[in-house]
Parts: structure tokens; C-alpha cells; sequence
């Protein structure tokens, strides 16, 4: 359950710290005070939507915090999520921070950054939201099913995941046999031009990826034949045979070698040297017999570089053709090979395919079956639930019916729902959004969650104006189920109704203040009327009020809370506003004393005179007290 609250800068709120408690707790103010900026805070903290609108002006950065009590449900959903299990208390938070052009925002799981994936299945298990615009998604048939197949707890849901899986795989069987049909099709065009391509690039003889290199150096070779020849002899005259009177470079090394023997005789430092000159005089009259024998190679050879050029124009015309180079050229050879193979007959026949996804469509068909069984079994529960929870809620002679029609089988089964209504007697069963009034709506809604709150694992109920459109007995009504799914919830609700509030364990005011307006000299008359709005006895809070909240919030066991001192939720104070903000509108929120309540509900009442107002609000104080002492639920205690 939610046990504290912590909202900075968000929307109208500056700073507000609520400490929380089991039961039945009711937010009570004029319209537009800021009780749904409340709620919205705890939608967002657990993953809610967000928007540069909802950071505070003139801030940039909102902060969220909601801490719940641990329980054993919790500690499975961190084991699964292979998660430190805290000690006392989960505490999530969310960082909300303004950029230049976009909203970021963090979410963070006992100081632990976690994603927006786990946080949403976590608040699965911690709260249930349920607005006013939720009435409208009772007319959806989508919607009307996810209920029904909750009702029907595990046994459903295991069977949901088999239709799942199996509509899956049938899914997959007819893709596959679609895709062979479809090549099928295109089989005798593709498989022709995948035959020219092969035939070509066969007759082609592709092997070496460098083949065009070594042709290029070899056309070059052939080419300049006879240079090169005029040019080897010339070089091996020079090295080792010149015709000319200087000598060769072998001759002139060999005399050097010859005086440099004559000199080690004489002197043994010149054998240095000489190595040097005779490892010089081998070397030259190998390279003199290496350029000669080379020129003796070459020779001209006018077909071979036909060839060779040919050759070339074939590769170049080739590789132009599929517009691939040589390497790419051969990889797409082994394609095509593979390809036709492929093509000429290999893997599943059609009649294969056809058979596995006849197999598996019976599969899905039968996993359906199973499933519309458990949903008519589950409807008729429902229905006779529903039937009974609505009765209490001034709908005593109402029909309700489930009815499921068949429809194409799918991932969520092979049933079309819809839930059919009639509030009046002798009319016949119409869908419900086409007959329900809002009133309607709204007490079908409150049956609907007092129906799951029975198989629902979620702690914290929090109902948005679930009363709105009612009044006089179904007022009553709604409120005496309230306070019964209190019992078995932690319910948080926003209400405007004089009832549901006096019924409430815990009472809290919301409105609006503006800080900062001595700098503008208020009119008397207006701050006058602005503090007789106020609840009594709250206009200013002590050191003591904030210790005893901030240790409210510390306590991870909501049944620590002393409600006999529980004091007011903990805001900034109006004096501490910077002659730079003059004036700003905040939202305050405050617990009340049984004489704050009163006057509260007075208001809530209104009449022809206060002392009227006043009056009825006290019989609804000792209603109260008689209805719940009717559920066996303790009387609420006055709050000091």
C-alpha cells in the first residue's frame, strides 16, 4: 500500500509531503483546487505520461517520490526481476527535468535507475487509477474482454498465452507457404534468368580474384618487349661483358679485388675490405647472368598478347554487365549455383506446407475452444457477481449478460465480447454503452473493480470522481462500497460527495493559496473571503507539524501512523517566497479534525443557511459511525 507521498514542483505544487494509511481516504476541495494534480503525480511517478507542462513555472526540474509497503508479492516480482530485495520499503522516484526542445525524465526504484518496462509491470502490483473518462472504455469490446479474462484469474491467463503461442506459430506455417507459393510463381522466370547468368559466368571461368591484375602486368610485359630486351643487354654489358674500353663493373671489381689481395699481404686491416668487395664482385656477376638470361626470355609474341588483351575486354565487359568487380563477381557465381539449386526442387514441397499449416490452424482452433469454454464458465460467474454487487448501488432489478459470439480465431481467442445491460425491468439487454447513463457508468465501474478486488493482487485502489453524475441514495450506496472495498484495499479517492467523505477513515482538504500578495496590498474583502475558505486551525504550520511528517514518512509500517496527531501535509512556507516570484498559486493539502470535518462537509452539502449546513453534516457524521459499525469496521477517530 502507499504509504507517503512526495510531490516538488509539479504542476501548482511547490512542495507537498503526504503521509498515508490503510482504509478509506477521501481528497475533498472546491472544483479546480488541485485534487487530480495529486493523483496525476502518483500516475506519474509510476510511469504516467509526462509533459513540459507538468514541471512547475519557473522551474526545471519536478520530483516524485511515492513510497509503498513492502509486501510478499513485491519481494516475487524483485526476485523475477532479478532486483535487490529492499528491507522495509519500495520507494519509486521520477525525475522530471525541462531541455532545450523536449522533456527528460528518470525513473529510479530505491535510488536504482530502472526501465520504463519494469516500472510499468511493478505498477501493476502497487495501484489501480480509476478516472472519469474510464466510463467511456466500458462501451469497448477490447476492453470488456481484458476484464473478463481477468476475472478469470491464472486459469485463463495460462490458456490466453497457449492461444498466443499457437496462433503464432499458424501464423508463421502460412507465411511460409505464401512465400513458396509466391516463388512458385516467379519460379520459371527467375529460374531462366539465373540459367543465363550461370551459363555465362561458367563459360567465363572465373577463379582468380587478381586475375585482372596479373593480365594488366603481363599486357605491359608484352608490349614493351623489345625495350625491355635493348635494355636488359644494355645492363649486362655494364655489369659483367662491355664492348667498350672502359670496362665492365665485373672487370673493374676484379682488378680492385686483385690490389686489395696484394695489400693484406702487408697490412691484415684490409681484409675487411676486401670481403666487402669480393661479396660486391659476386653479386654483380649474378645480376649480369640474371638480366642476361631475362632478355633471353623476352620476345615478342603478338597472339599471345591478343589473347591477353581479349581476355581483359571479357573480364572488364563482365563486370560492367552485373556491376560487380572481379572478387564480387565470382562471390555472385556461388549465389547463382546456390539459388538454382534451391529452385530446382530443394526443401518443403507446397503440399508439405499446406499440410503443417492445416496442422497448426487446428491447433489454434482447438486452443480457442478451450479458452471460449473458460469464458463462458468465468461469464457466468462474473455475471451473477456483478449482478450482486450492483444491487446494493440503488440497481436492485438490473440484467446483466456476457455474451460472447464466435469470430475468426485470433492472439486473443475466437470470441467477439460485449456486455450487455438493462437497468430497467421488462427492457430487453442492450449493449451497455448504448443504454448505461452516467450514473450508470460510473456505479458499473465501482461493481466491476469491487468484483476483481476479490482476485486482484494490486493493494492501492484510487477512484478519480467515481461518484460524479449521482446523488441522494446512490450516493450512499457508492459510498457504503467504498468504504467495503476499503476493508480489502488501501482506496484513495477525489470526491464531491458529502457521504462518501463523512464515511472516509481519513479526511483531506485540497485548495488552491496564492504566496507573495503583501507585495500587492490585497483588498480586505477578497483576502477576507479567500480565509473563510480555509479549513480552521491550519493557516500555519509548526517545526513540530514537519518532524512528525517527515518521521511519518521514514516509517515504512502505515500502522504506525498515530492518526490522533497526524499532522498537516508538509509545504513551503508563504514568507519564505522571493520578492522575485511576487505572487504564485500553490496547492495545499491538509488532514482534518473532526470539527474541520464538519464545516468540510458543510460546504460539501451547502443549504439555506450554515447553521443548516452545519446540522446535516453532523446526522451525516453519525450515519457514518451506524454504517460503518454495519461492516464491522472501527468508528473513525477525531484527528487533533
Amino acid at each position: 500500500m502507499l504509504t507517503a507521498l512526495r510531490i516538488e514542483n509539479f504542476a501548482l505544487i511547490d512542495a507537498l509531503e503526504i503521509p498515508l494509511q490503510a482504509g478509506l481516504t477521501v481528497l475533498t476541495g472546491e472544483t479546480g483546487a488541485g485534487k487530480s494534480i495529486i493523483l496525476d503525480a502518483i500516475d506519474a511517478v509510476l510511469g504516467g505520461k509526462v509533459n513540459a507542462r507538468l514541471v512547475r513555472s519557473g522551474s526545471d526540474k519536478a520530483v516524485l517520490e511515492a513510497r509503498f509497503a513492502l509486501s510478499v508479492g513485491l519481494k516475487d516480482w524483485f526476485t523475477q526481476q532479478e532486483l535487490p530485495i529492499p528491507e522495509q520499503a519500495v520507494t519509486c522516484r521520477r525525475e522530471i527535468t525541462l531541455g532545450k526542445a523536449s522533456v527528460r525524465s528518470r525513473s529510479f526504484l530505491n535510488d536504482q535507475a530502472v526501465t520504463k518496462a519494469q516500472l510499468e509491470s511493478l505498477r501493476q502490483r502497487l495501484v489501480e487509477i480509476t478516472a472519469q473518462g474510464q466510463t467511456v472504455q466500458i462501451g469497448s469490446s477490447d476492453r470488456q474482454r481484458e476484464w473478463l479474462d481477468g476475472f478469470g484469474g491464472e486459469a485463463i491467463a495460462q490458456q490466453r498465452q497457449r492461444v498466443i503461442q499457437s496462433h503464432e506459430a499458424a501464423i508463421q506455417a502460412k507465411r511460409r507457404l505464401e512465400a513458396r507459393r509466391k516463388a512458385d510463381q516467379d519460379r520459371q522466370d527467375r529460374l531462366e534468368l539465373l540459367q543465363l547468368h550461370q551459363q555465362e559466368l561458367t563459360q567465363a571461368a572465373l577463379d582468380d580474384p587478381a586475375e585482372l591484375e596479373h593480365l594488366h602486368q603481363e599486357q605491359q610485359r608484352l608490349t614493351h618487349s623489345v625495350d625491355l630486351q635493348q635494355n636488359s643487354y644494355q645492363t649486362y654489358q655494364i655489369l659483367y661483358d662491355s664492348d667498350a674500353g672502359a670496362g665492365a663493373c665485373a672487370d673493374l671489381l676484379g682488378k680492385a679485388e686483385g690490389i686489395l689481395i696484394d695489400m693484406e699481404r702487408y697490412d691484415p686491416a684490409i681484409t675487411q675490405i676486401l670481403t666487402l668487395v669480393s661479396e660486391a664482385l659476386t653479386q654483380v656477376e649474378e645480376a649480369g647472368r640474371a638480366i642476361n638470361a631475362y632478355g633471353a626470355s623476352l620476345e615478342a609474341d603478338p597472339q599471345r598478347l591478343e589473347e591477353v588483351e581479349e581476355r581483359i575486354r571479357t573480364l572488364k565487359g563482365l563486370c560492367r554487365r552485373f556491376h560487380r568487380t572481379l572478387p564480387e563477381l565470382i562471390a555472385y557465381r556461388d549465389e547463382v549455383n546456390q539459388a538454382l539449386g534451391e529452385l530446382s526442387g530443394e526443401g518443403q514441397s507446397i503440399e508439405a506446407l499446406e499440410a503443417d499449416y492445416q496442422k497448426r490452424q487446428e491447433t489454434l482452433i482447438k486452443a480457442c475452444a478451450k479458452l471460449t469454454d473458460l469464458r463462458q464458465k468465468t461469464a457466468q460467474a462474473l455475471e451473477a457477481q456483478l449482478i450482486a454487487e450492483l444491487k446494493p448501488l440503488a440497481m436492485e432489478r438490473v440484467q446483466f449478460r456476457v455474451d460472447l459470439q464466435p469470430a475468426a480465431p485470433g492472439p486473443t481467442g475466437a470470441d467477439a465480447i460485449q456486455f450487455l445491460f438493462s437497468p430497467n425491468p421488462g427492457e430487453p439487454l442492450q449493449p451497455l454503452a448504448e443504454t448505461a447513463s452516467g450514473g450508470e457508468m460510473s456505479r458499473f465501474l465501482l461493481a466491476l473493480k469491487a468484483c476483481f478486488s476479490q482476485v486482484d493482487a494490486v493493494d492501492t485502489l484510487i477512484f478519480d470522481e467515481i461518484d460524479v453524475g449521482v446523488s441522494g441514495r446512490v450516493a450512499q450506496a457508492i459510498a457504503e462500497k467504498l468504504l467495503q472495498l476499503g476493508q480489502r484495499h488501501q482506496v484513495l479517492c477525489v470526491t464531491h460527495q458529502p457521504m462518501v467523505a463523512a464515511l472516509a477513515d481519513d479526511h483531506w482538504h485540497v485548495n488552491k493559496q496564492v504566496i507573495g500578495e503583501e507585495a500587492t496590498a490585497p483588498d480586505p474583502k477578497t483576502a477576507k473571503s479567500r480565509k473563510s475558505r480555509q479549513p480552521k486551525g491550519k493557516t500555519k504550520e509548526s517545526a513540530a507539524t514537519k518532524d512528525h511528517v517527515q518521521d511519518a514518512l521514514n516509517d515504512p509500517n502505515p500502522q504506525n501512523l498515530d492518526t490522533k496527531t497526524k499532522a498537516d501535509s508538509k509545504a513551503i512556507d508563504p514568507a519564505s517566497a522571493s520578492d522575485e516570484t511576487a505572487i504564485r498559486t500553490v496547492v495545499r493539502i491538509a488532514p482534518l479534525s473532526l470539527d474541520q470535518r464538519r464545516e468540510e462537509l458543510a460546504q460539501l452539502a451547502g443549504g439555506a443557511t450554515h447553521q443548516d449546513a452545519l446540522s446535516f453534516a453532523e446526522a451525516l457524521l453519525s450515519q457514518a459511525s451506524q454504517i460503518r459499525a454495519k461492516v464491522s469496521r472501527n468508528p473513525i477517530q477525531d484527528k487533533v
